[in-house]
Parts: C-alpha cells; structure tokens; sequence
C-alpha cells in the first residue's frame, strides 16, 4: 500500500496489517507518537477493504482533541433542531456519516467519559441516540482508533471500550526509532517542499551528510516525528538560494532544531581537534574554513572521499587531481592529519 520502510521491524508489522486490513472488519488500534503515520496507515487500511468490497462507505477521520464541551457529543452522535442554543437545522453527526465505511477516531484518548459511554453502546449495539433525540439511529460503521497515550489503566478511559477498541493493536514507531528511514523521508520531503515554495529544490552532497549525521546521531530526538522532519525540510527549502540547500542552511537549521528541542551547544570541532589554546590562536577566517574542513571529514568517512567532497568544483581546473593530497597539504597547514581529524 506503498508504506515504504528499510526498518524490518516495521515492515513485519506492516505486513500483519496487511492481512488483518484485507481478511477482517474487526476494530483496529493504532498506538504511537504523535507525527508517526497513525492518519497515513488509517488510510491505508481503509483503502484495502475497500478494494476487497469489505466497506463500501466513506472514511470519515476525526481528530478528538478537538472535541470539547457540549458540542463533543452533537459533533459525534448528531443532534435535532433546537436541542440546545444554537442548533438551527439536524445534524446527522460523525458516526452516522461513517455509515457503511470506516470511522477514524483519532486521539481517542481525549473523548471524555461520556461519550465513551455512548460511544461503546454503538460499537456493541450500532445504535445511538443524537442530541435531544428519544429515537435511537442505526449507523453501521468499522472503526479504527488512534492514540499517543497509554489506555490500559487509565483512570480517564473506560477499561470496557478499551476492550472493544483493541481486537487488533498495532504500535508505529517514532522517526528515531526508524534511523533508517529518515534519508528516503527527506527526498520524500524534499519533493513536497518543491511543490510548495513553487520550484524544484536539491540538496548538495556535504548539505545531506551533514543533515543526515545529525538527523540519525543520537541528538536528533524528532519529538513531531514526520511533522517535526517536513517542516524542517520547508524551512531549509525555503531558505534555499536558488532551490539548493548547502551546508549553511543545514547548519542553520540543526541550530534551530537544537534549540527548539532544549539540546546544549554541540561542542566545537575545532577546538575538539586543535585544542582550546591553539583554536583561540585562529582568526575567524581560517575557524570557519577549518570548522567545514573537520565536519566534512567527518561525514565523508575517508580522506579520499572528504577532498572529492570539498575540491569538487574547483579539481576540474587541473590537471593532475589529487583531492588526498590537497586536503593533507591543507590540515598540515594547522599542524594536523586526516586520522586525526576523523578521530582515528
């Protein structure tokens, strides 16, 4: 259903939904983070039976943390015309729309007591009653919940629909636990950013290991999850000159992220490899050159591979390219060795 994944835990659980999404109407849980794909993988699952003739009704998705007060109640089971101020026509209400499809129940966690109460009586019975209606309504309808909470036990969820919710309970995982799948995720990302900001963006080489070595190191925590990684990438689109991302607009935005996420300074790398005395001997000039030398090193892996990256341009002028050899000519300047450098 083209949820790609290199993670193989993920992709075992995403065959088991598979199977369960085209051999069963029984009530799916989705558990997770926040921005792990509960919508997305609803979505999915709808679209299976729906092929398979198993629902031939809407996708109905609510998110019920924005359900509150009185009119949690008229938005899920309806209501009548003049039930309460305000109510100037019917409403047939969330449940009744799903009749036939499937109903997306997003956050379940946040229904208050009294609508799990109702909302239980129509799971088992397929009737409810609107607001300020003495007629029950009928609504055939599956159901799906999502929630980034722990139910069971909890003293706020009914242990009674929990145990009608849950025949089937798959757990996403966030984005860190998926370190794998962030570099296909940013091309995915990068595609959608282009649509947005109306033109086609790319990100270079260093821009990408650098982006890449932050985002799977153990700093990057992705608390959102996928809204955290494509807001990340529109913002660094955005700031693109001219639909190239380069490393100074990853610097700028693993900056942002950091601080946004309560992260302390990362330490310099220049005073990491040269020590505090000798970094503090440096001009502005050569830091900064020599503090995109060490990162670059550090990404690339091997020296051969780090001067392809930072001579890429300017090797094409000569004659003889020995991306190796410039780099050790330029570290030695500072008094200093690729395995050095690499931390070797």
């Amino acid at each position: 259903q083209g949820i790609e994944t290199r993670n193989p835990e993920f992709a075992a659980m995403l065959r088991e939904v598979a199977r369960v999404a085209a051999g069963s109407t029984a009530a799916v849980l989705l558990t997770g983070p926040t921005g792990a794909g509960k919508s997305q993988l609803a979505r999915r699952i709808y679209a299976v039976r729906l092929r398979r003739g198993l629902l031939r009704g809407p996708l109905v998705d609510v998110n019920c943390a924005t359900l509150r007060g009185d009119l949690a109640m008229s938005m899920l089971f309806g209501h009548l015309r003049g039930a309460f101020t305000g109510a100037h026509a019917d409403r047939e209400g969330f449940l009744r729309a799903a009749h036939g499809g499937l109903l997306f129940l997003d956050e379940i966690g946040e229904l208050g007591l009294d609508e799990q109460a109702m909302l239980l009586r129509a799971i088992e019975d397929r009737v409810f009653y609107p607001v300020g209606s003495e007629t029950p309504v009928s609504s055939d309808f599956q159901l799906i919940a999502g929630t980034n909470r722990v139910l069971p036990g909890a003293a706020s969820f009914r242990d009674d629909l929990l145990a009608r919710i849950d025949v089937w309970t798959f757990r996403l995982p966030g984005l860190a636990e998926r370190p794998e799948d962030l570099e296909p995720n940013v091309d995915f990302e990068l595609a959608r950013a282009s649509v947005a900001v109306k033109r086609r963006v790319s990100m270079n080489k260093p821009a990408r290991a650098a982006y890449l070595d932050f985002a799977t190191g153990p700093d990057g925590r992705w608390p959102g999850n996928f809204r955290d990684l494509a807001a990340s990438v529109l913002r660094m689109a955005t700031l693109a000159p001219g639909g190239r991302i380069t490393p100074d607009e990853v610097a700028t935005e693993v900056a942002r992220l950091r601080a946004k996420w309560g992260l302390a300074r990362p330490a310099d790398v220049v005073e990491e490899v040269l020590g505090a005395e000798a970094a503090a001997q440096l001009g502005l000039f050569d830091r900064i050159q020599l503090r995109g030398v060490i990162e670059t090193c550090r990404a690339a892996g091997t020296p051969a591979e780090a001067g392809r990256r930072l001579f890429a341009v300017s090797r094409e002028g000569l004659a003889r390219k020995n991306d190796t050899d410039r780099l050790t000519k330029y570290l030695a300047k500072f008094g200093l060795d690729a395995a050095r450098v690499m931390g070797r």
